[in-house]
């Protein structure tokens, strides 16, 4: 199959605001003839594109409705083969729970050109915007990092084991991940934190245990958010003060 002379870039617009943007990310967006972006991209970034640029919005974000992944997929076929430079904008880094791949087999089942350009993921920055390091020589030897948009498929029982977890979509099931980790042996007294917002003015942290953090945020709605369960959450330097 022949070629587009088009190109579709996959852009990581990174955590929270516009400035954890990379260099390389906003060279593109100045360049950009098509953007399609998610819901969770700082609005400020749509700026930094040309005012004939086209943009359109395609959703993603937690609980609500999207554009299927088909029609994304779709959509970066055909301006890629109109020969346009095409920019599809997510948040964090494109292969971090993005749906990346799925993209990158459309585009190459068309022909089309593509290039990943990586950004700063919530998985890493969202921990540390909180002052909370996710390794320490004695309480933290390794981390794993999950997503609990679908809890029943998760191997509880070796997650409950591991020194330090960091979890990505589970606002939504933050009741169940406390259960199954009790369940399978975390200590009930097992810090937690929950960090809303990541990187942007509206960010919000929270600081409990496995027996208290359901409590604490039940009239709040957690999406963005990363959770962070480990013994470096009294680190933070909000430990003790939320």
């Amino acid at each position: 199959m022949a070629q587009s002379k088009g190109k579709v870039y996959l852009v990581g617009a990174g955590v929270g605001d516009v400035d954890y943007l990379t260099v390389k990310a906003y060279r593109l967006l100045a360049e950009a003839e098509v953007l399609i972006y998610d819901a969770l991209v700082d609005e400020q970034l749509l700026k930094l594109v040309p005012d004939n640029c086209l943009k359109i919005h395609v959703g993603k974000r937690g609980g609500l409705p999207s554009t299927p992944q088909s029609e994304i997929n779709q959509l970066l076929v055909k301006y890629c083969q109109q020969e346009k430079l095409v920019i599809r904008l997510k948040s964090g880094d494109p292969f971090i729970f993005g749906r990346c791949m799925q993209e990158i087999q459309a585009l190459q089942a068309a022909g089309c050109d593509f290039e990943v350009i990586p950004g700063i993921s919530s998985v890493t920055a969202a921990p540390l915007l909180a002052g909370i390091p996710l390794t320490d020589a004695e309480v933290s030897r390794c981390f794993a990092v999950f997503s609990a948009h679908q809890p029943s498929e998760l191997d509880w029982e070796a997650l409950s084991r591991l020194d330090t977890l960091v979890i990505l979509m589970g606002g939504q099931h933050l009741g169940e991940i406390v259960d199954q980790l009790i369940k399978y042996g975390k200590d009930k007294f097992t810090p937690v934190a929950i960090i809303r917002k990541a990187g942007t003015s509206e960010q919000q942290v929270w600081i409990g245990e496995l027996s208290t953090i359901v409590e604490q945020v039940k009239a709040v709605r957690l999406s963005p958010a990363v959770i962070v369960i480990s013994e470096v959450v009294g680190l933070s330097r909000f430990s003790g003060k939320m």
